[in-house]
C-alpha cells in the first residue's frame, strides 16, 4: 500500500485562502513574533517548521484568535480581518487541534465535540442529536468503537487526540491547524489520520501542519514555511524536494549533527546493577516484567502506544502501586507506590505529559528545577535562595535552556525548554536512575541533538537510564539494551546491536519473539 499521502491536487492554485503578513506579537520582555509571513492555499497541507521557541505556537494562537497581533495583518479569502477570539476564528472556518489537548475530561465525548456550538432547537439542547453526529464523525475517523457517551478523561491519549480531531471536523472548517497531531498516535493511527487529511484536502480544506518529524513532512506536505526567532526565514518551499539538511539548517541557523551517538564516542564501561525490577505486574496494564539496569547503561523500552511502557515507568517511580513484584535500587527494595521513597533512593522521572504531571506552570524555572531538592536548600528553617538560584542557573546553562533565566515563569517557555526544565530538576537532585518517557516528544531537531548528547553524558557519569520512545530508531540509536513490549507482555530483552527495527515492528504487531 502506498502511504505517501500528499494532497492529490499538486498544483494548488488561485488566490490564497490565508495570508498573514508582518505579524508581530510582544510579551513582557519578549518579542515572540517579529514580522512573520505565512501564505496558505485551499486544498494544501502547508507545513510550519521551527525549533521550540521559534514562535510557532504563538503564531497559531494568533491565527486561532487566542492572541492579538501587535502589528501586521491577516487576510482571509482576500479580505482583511480581525480575529478577536477563538469563537471568531471558528466562525470564519479556522479550527485548531492543539498539541496539549484542550478537552474537558469530566465531559462526554459528544459534549466535548460540540462544546460551544451545542446542538439545540427552540432553545433546548439535543443530546441525542449530538450523539448521532458524534458517532458519524468518529466513524469517519475510523474509530466507531469510541462511545459518544464515554467520559473523555477515561480515554487514552490517542483516544483524546481523536476527539480533538472530531471536534475540528464538526466545525465544517475551511482551514485546520494541526499542532503535532501524531505525537500520541500509534503507526496505524497515523496512517488513518493521514487518510483523513487527504480526504479533507481533496474537498478543498487547507491544513497547517506542525511536526518535528521530517519524514511526516515528506509524506503529507505540499509546501513548507520555516520560522526562527520569530521571523520567517524561508517560505513556500516544496515539501517533497527541499533537502532535509536544508530544512534542519534553516531551523537551527547552523549545521546540526543529529546522530544518536557522536562519531568516535567511547563506549561507557558499565558498573554494578543499580535498578532491579523483578516480576512487576499491574492488573490490566502489564505482567511479570523483570529487568536490571547497571550504572552507565541505557535501557530502551519499545512498543506501541498502550503496550504498558509508561505505566511501567510510573510504577517503578511509585506513582502507581503494583499488584505484584518488586523494585530495588542499589540492592535496597523500595516501598511500593511511594514516590517519596523512590526520590529518596535516587530515582527521577521525566513523564510523557510534562505539563500536567511534572511542572508547576505558573512558578519560576528555579522553583521547578529545585522542587525535588528543597531540603538541600534549607538551613535552620530558612531557604537559601541565592544558592538555589545559582545552582538552577548553572544547570540551565548546561542544558542550553533558552532563555537561561531562573526567574522565568515555566508556562512561557516552549515545549522543548519545558522538557529541559524537567530534566534539570533531576540533575540538580543528583539522581542515580533517570526514567525518561518520550523525552523528545514535541522537541525540535536541534534540541533533540542536545538531549541525545546529555543522555550519553549522564550515562558516562554512571547514571542508569531507562528510556521510552515511540520512535524505534531512537530507541535503537540510544540504548545499550532494548526491551520489547506488546500489550503488557515483555517479549524480549536483547542488546540493541542484536535487533533490528524490522524485527521490533514484527514483534509488536504480531507478538512473536523473533
Amino acid at each position: 500500500m502506498d502511504l505517501s499521502l500528499h494532497a492529490t491536487n499538486d498544483d494548488v492554485s488561485g488566490a490564497p485562502l490565508l495570508v498573514m503578513r508582518g505579524i508581530v506579537k510582544l510579551f513582557p520582555g519578549v518579542r515572540a513574533l517579529d514580522g512573520v509571513d505565512l501564505e496558505v492555499r485551499a486544498g494544501e497541507v502547508h507545513c510550519l517548521l521551527g525549533q521550540n521557541g521559534a514562535g510557532k505556537s504563538t503564531l497559531i494562537k494568533t491565527l486561532a484568535g487566542a492572541h492579538q497581533p501587535d502589528a501586521g495583518e491577516i487576510l482571509w479569502q482576500g479580505e482583511r480581518v480581525e480575529l478577536p477570539s477563538p469563537v471568531a476564528a471558528l466562525n470564519r472556518g479556522i479550527a485548531t487541534m492543539y498539541q496539549e489537548l484542550d478537552l474537558i475530561p469530566t465531559l462526554s465525548v459528544a459534549e466535548n465535540i460540540f462544546l460551544g456550538h451545542e446542538r439545540a432547537r427552540y432553545g433546548f439542547t439535543r443530546p441525542s442529536a449530538a450523539r448521532v453526529e458524534a458517532e458519524a464523525l468518529l466513524d469517519r475517523l475510523g474509530h466507531a468503537e469510541i462511545s459518544p457517551d464515554a467520559e473523555v478523561g477515561d480515554l487514552s491519549a490517542a483516544g483524546q487526540q481523536l476527539v480533538s480531531m472530531a471536534r475540528a471536523l464538526a466545525h465544517d472548517a475551511k482551514l485546520i491547524i494541526a499542532d503535532e497531531p501524531t505525537a500520541a498516535l500509534a503507526s496505524d493511527e497515523v496512517d488513518n489520520l493521514f487518510r483523513i487529511i487527504g480526504e479533507l484536502t481533496d474537498e478543498g480544506v487547507a491544513v497547517v501542519y506542525i511536526s518535528h518529524r521530517l519524514e511526516e513532512i515528506r509524506r503529507i506536505g505540499d509546501r513548507v514555511t520555516v520560522i526562527k526567532d520569530g521571523k520567517t526565514v524561508a517560505a513556500n518551499l516544496d515539501a517533497r524536494s527541499a533537502a532535509t539538511s536544508e530544512l534542519v539548517d534553516l531551523m537551527a541557523g547552523r549545521k546540526v549533527q543529529t546522530a544518536f551517538r557522536e562519531a568516535g564516542q567511547a563506549k561507557v564501561e558499565l558498573g554494578d546493577v543499580v535498578l532491579d525490577v523483578e516480576g512487576l505486574s499491574r492488573h490490566g496494564e502489564f505482567r511479570d516484567v523483570s529487568f536490571t539496569v547497571r550504572a552507565g547503561e541505557i535501557v530502551g523500552l519499545a512498543g506501541l502506544v498502550g503496550a504498558g511502557r509508561s505505566e511501567i515507568l510510573e510504577t517503578i517511580f511509585g506513582a502507581r502501586k503494583p499488584d505484584g513484584g518488586t523494585v530495588s535500587v542499589a540492592g535496597s527494595r523500595l516501598r511500593p507506590g511511594s514516590v517519596a521513597a523512590a526520590v529518596r533512593a535516587g530515582l527521577g522521572l521525566a513523564p510523557e505529559e510534562r505539563k500536567s504531571q511534572a511542572l508547576l506552570l505558573d512558578m519560576s524555572v528555579t522553583h521547578n528545577v529545585t522542587l525535588a531538592s528543597l531540603a538541600d536548600y534549607s538551613r535552620f528553617g530558612f531557604s537559601q535562595r541565592s544558592r538555589e538560584t545559582s545552582d538552577s542557573r548553572s544547570t540551565l546553562l548546561r542544558l542550553d535552556l533558552r532563555p537561561a533565566d531562573p526567574k522565568r515563569i515555566v508556562r512561557t517557555l516552549s515545549g522543548g525548554n519545558q522538557q529541559k526544565a524537567v530534566v534539570a530538576r533531576w540533575l540538580v537532585h543528583g539522581c542515580r536512575v533517570l526514567l525518561l518517557d518520550e523525552p523528545t516528544r514535541g522537541v525540535d531537531v536541534g534540541a533533540r541533538a542536545e538531549l541525545y548528547r546529555l543522555i550519553h553524558e549522564l550515562a558516562a557519569e554512571g547514571v542508569a537510564i531507562v528510556l521510552v520512545s515511540s520512535e524505534i530508531p531512537e530507541v535503537l540509536g540510544l540504548a545499550d539494551r532494548v526491551l520489547v513490549l506488546r500489550e503488557g507482555d515483555l517479549l524480549v530483552d536483547r542488546p540493541a546491536e542484536e535487533i533490528t527495527e524490522a524485527e521490533i515492528l514484527d514483534m509488536v504487531m504480531e507478538g512473536s519473539a523473533a
